[in-house]
């Protein structure tokens, strides 16, 4: 009999208790992945500033489920 290793389930990279913005230290709303390599983690004020430079650089980003960021429609019409 032939086994066949199942890969884990893929888990969603998103701001957890803990993580802090990379530009204040307050509480993390957001991940971003950079086309680049490497991500970035925003608290929701940071991430609502910063917006409209986020989006032209991202490839995917994750945010807390209560925190509605602004870069989401941005996103979406680039598509």
């Amino acid at each position: 009999m032939t086994s066949t290793l199942t890969p884990p389930p893929q888990t969603e990279e998103r701001p957890i208790a803990g993580e802090r913005c990379d530009r204040c230290s307050a509480a993390a709303k957001l991940r971003v992945t950079l086309a680049e390599g490497g991500d970035l983690v925003f608290c929701g004020h940071h991430a609502n500033q910063f917006a409209e430079k986020l989006v032209p650089i991202a490839i995917d980003f994750t945010a807390d489920p209560e925190f509605e960021w602004r870069g989401t429609d941005l996103m979406a019409s680039q598509n």
